[in-house]
């Protein structure tokens, strides 16, 4: 196309050949041949090299493309030499405009068709950039759609094999232009007629040489209509019999979402699929995803500036590195100096892949975009019921799938939009299409849960062999095709046999029980042997016993366990338990699914955590209980509460209340103090004291005085007791816990004699009592004032002060506040 716009062509076609060899997992192949395969026992796990895929970028470089576009085409071409997986696959880049000049071609072939080896990466990395450098001498500035096609259907089919693909990926900025070239006619009207007519025919040989085109327009100059002709004028059958893998064209409006269109397109065409991922400045993790169904995978990484560097990480958190192996996964990385690096990695672990990015402050400025692409190629399980149909019998047929790592697919969500059929071939009759069906309807006993089952009725011309081979088709997946072989019975067979399979879950090591079930109606012993098949690479398992004898004219079942090796990775066991008759040229009997699930082996945690949680649970009971009693035991001792009460001469003359906190290790010290010309008082003993005595409380709550200068004695609440060196004196004890919790004295005992304390029904009784004057006389009232300890005021009669009480004395009940000392004035003796 001529200058009209900011075309983005050249740069789109070097990004979209870039981005196609990066998706390359396992080329569309078409549906070969029933032909005869292994036998059931093969394992179903696809070979290991992708299929080879041969196509062609085809890249208008008209004179609208500008010069940022074209280098643009020079950074996409890392990603050619960087992503191709297929080592068997072949590249062919050509550019295109017109030929209006002497001397001017329509094309020009930058790189002709190069095997995608280690040696031809090199290769087309280098030629590729040669689309950077246009040649007005060489190319004219028009848009010849007929000659850009001619010559990439020539390199397509001049070699190489007829049955690998064949695609053309068409990247153009605008519409046929050949209004100018002198081959199309003598006039302007009648070159584009021509040039439309010759299209027509470049189109009718692409279809006949089984060429599909891939048209992919970007700006506003796009004619629509012709690209959707180029996409429907090629060949139309795709990598699957699915709408997404029909050709088609598309237009992107500007270069912002190429990537994405070319990722798209490219997977459509290689029924292959797309993880998008995370895009951020470094530093920075990103992630994408690959699901279980994956088999081949390239996780690209568009770094646009070499100095940023890359590092993978597997879903199981793991760094990988280039030419290892991990876990039956292949790594190869390429592209570290380049723009574009590409991790390519066969039989992948499915999950979120993490590539954490670093640059340079300098280089932190763009944003780098992590995507996965990625392709199953997925393994078909086929169950036949019964495994050796009579000619004119209904057979049930059912179909699962499994990836090379043995993963059985369960999940249908994987699986979104599948079709799933297959074909009954065999000797006497015409293949015959099986319908199979996952909605829990007729045969199928389950709805979703990706076996797929059907019935077919085998055709009464069947005279011997039979072939069934399964087709696939989702986005993303393909199938083996390989065939499943079986044969007529012909009457009542001489033996029948049925398998039975547990549907466990068991750890490495363990076991799983099955049972066979046997009639033999021949006159002679008969020798069934069990086997496996369809099992995955690395699969531990052993049958026992692998043969079995069955008497003649006989029934029986015959138990048998399947041991799972020590080494066997987790995940669900794919695979067959088969059984065939030796005597009858190996006809197989019957076949069962294995539906095991393996795990891990339990940790020690888990195998012991019932043991430790019991026994914490034991010590924490037996904790709270000492606690319990421990506690309960502090409560008996605790002394908080008790009241003192200072006896002489038959009175009482003082009190004093323990608090809480003041009876440290439960024994509370106090001592008697006597001012000159005062009664006695009772004070807590300061730090040190000499002289003074002890009440402490026993366990089992008794109370207990040591006198200072004494021997130790019991004291029941209300009894009074001599306080040794204090002679006259006595000590009686007021347990308010005793006392239901309340601030009654009991009556105190010495001797035979009964007498009651001056609170309560005793001590209260005992403040009525006449004071003694200090000289020692009874019955002498106190007046208010008389005392200078008493505190009350306003009030006289019959109402009495404690002896010896200085101004400031604390009241009756035992808190006294802040008792002054003459001696001490720090000491607080209530504290």
């Amino acid at each position: 196309m001529r200058t009209t716009s900011t075309g983005r062509a050249g740069r789109a076609a070097a990004l979209f050949l870039s981005l196609g060899l990066v998706a390359l997992t396992s080329a569309p192949t078409p549906a070969p041949a029933l032909a005869p395969a292994a036998a059931a026992s093969t394992p179903a796990a696809p070979a290991g090299d992708a299929d080879p895929l041969d196509f062609a970028v085809v890249v208008d470089q008209s004179e609208s493309l500008s010069a940022a576009d074209l280098a643009r085409e020079v950074e996409a071409a890392a990603l050619l030499v960087q992503g191709e997986i297929s080592q068997r696959s072949r590249a062919t880049v050509i550019g295109f405009g017109s030929s209006e000049e002497p001397g001017q071609s329509p094309v020009r072939e930058v790189c002709p068709p190069t095997v995608a080896d280690t040696a031809g990466r090199q290769r087309l990395s280098d030629c590729v950039q040669q689309l950077s450098r246009r040649d007005p001498a060489r190319t004219g500035p028009g848009t010849d759609f007929p000659a850009a096609i001619r010559q990439a259907v020539d390199r397509l089919t001049e070699r190489g094999d007829a049955a690998t693909p064949r695609v053309v990926f068409l990247l153009t900025d605008g519409r046929l232009d050949v209004a100018d070239s002198p081959e199309y006619g003598k006039d302007r009207t009648s070159r584009q007629a021509n040039g439309a007519k010759r299209l027509t025919d470049a189109l009718a040989r692409a279809r006949r040489e089984k060429v599909q085109i891939w048209p992919l327009g970007f700006g506003s100059g796009i004619d629509r209509a012709a690209l959707t002709a180029m996409a429907r004028g090629g060949y139309q059958p795709g990598c699957a019999d699915t709408s997404a893998a029909t050709p088609r064209m598309r237009v992107v409006a500007d270069s912002a979402g190429i990537d994405e269109a070319f990722q798209e397109t490219f997977a459509a065409a290689r029924c292959a699929g797309v993880s998008p991922g995370d895009s951020k400045r470094p530093p920075a993790d990103l992630y994408v995803t690959i699901p279980p169904v994956a088999t081949d995978g390239t996780i690209t990484v568009t770094k646009h500036d070499p100095a940023v560097t890359v590092t993978y990480y597997d879903p199981r958190g793991r760094r990988v590195s280039a030419g290892t192996d991990l876990d039956g996964s292949r790594f190869e990385l390429s592209g570290q100096d380049g723009p574009v690096e590409a991790l390519r990695v066969s039989d992948p672990l499915p999950g979120r892949w993490r590539a954490h990015v670093e640059a340079p402050a300098e280089h932190r400025n763009r944003e780098v975009a992590v995507r996965a692409i990625w392709q199953g190629r997925l393994g078909s399980e086929v169950l036949l019921d019964p495994a050796s149909p009579r000619p004119g019998e209904e057979t049930v047929v059912q179909v699962r799938m499994q990836t090379r790592r043995g993963v059985v697919i369960t999940d249908p969500a994987l699986l979104a939009g599948i079709k799933v059929t297959a074909q009954l071939a065999g000797d006497g009759f015409p293949p015959v299409r099986v319908a199979l069906a996952d909605d829990g309807e007729g045969p199928d006993a389950t709805a979703s849960d990706v076996r797929f089952t059907g019935t077919v009725t085998v055709p009464a011309t069947a005279t011997g062999a039979l072939r069934l081979t399964t087709l696939m088709a989702a986005p993303g997946v393909t199938s083996d095709r390989r065939p499943l072989h079986a044969r007529v019975s012909h009457g009542t067979p001489d033996v029948v046999a049925g398998l039975t399979v547990e549907r466990v879950t068991v750890h490495p090591g363990d076991s799983v029980r099955g049972t066979l079930s046997v009639t033999n109606n021949a006159r002679t012993p008969r020798t069934l042997r069990l086997a496996l098949a369809d099992q995955a690479p690395g699969t531990q398992l052993r049958l026992d016993p692998a043969t079995v004898t069955a008497a003649p004219n006989s029934r029986r079942d015959v138990p048998f366990t399947l041991t799972v090796g020590e080494d066997t990775a987790p995940g669900d066991l794919g695979g067959q338990i088969t059984v065939a008759d030796t005597g009858d040229t190996a006809r197989v009997l019957d076949t069962a699914f294995l539906d095991v699930r393996v795990d891990a082996p339990p940790t020690w945690w888990e195998r012991w955590w019932r043991v430790v949680v019991g026994a914490a649970a034991a010590a924490l009971l037996l904790g709270a209980f000492v606690a319990v009693r421990l506690l309960a035991r502090r409560r008996r001792r605790d002394l908080a509460g008790v009241e003192l009460e200072l006896l002489g001469g038959g009175r009482s003359l003082d009190r004093l209340s323990v608090r809480g906190g003041q009876a440290q290790g439960g024994v509370f010290r106090f001592t008697v103090e006597q001012a000159r010309g005062a009664a006695p008082t009772l004070q807590r003993a300061r730090p040190g004291a000499s002289r003074s005595h002890q009440l402490h409380r026993t366990g089992g709550g008794e109370l207990r005085l040591r006198p200072h200068g004494g021997r130790e004695q019991t004291l029941r609440p209300g009894e009074a007791a001599p306080l040794g060196d204090d002679e006259g004196l006595e000590v009686a004890v007021h347990d308010r816990r005793s006392a239901g919790g309340t601030a009654r004295t009991a009556p105190y005992r010495r001797g035979g004699d009964t007498h009651r304390t001056a609170a309560g029904a005793g001590g209260f009784l005992g403040r009525l009592r006449p004071a003694r004057d200090p000289a020692g006389r009874a019955g002498v009232p106190r007046q208010r004032g008389d005392d200078p300890g008493d505190p009350r005021d306003g009030h006289g009669g019959g109402t009495w002060s404690r002896p010896g009480r200085d101004r400031g004395t604390a009241p009756e009940d035992g808190d006294r506040g802040s008792r002054t000392d003459s001696t001490d004035s720090t000491w607080d003796p209530h504290f």
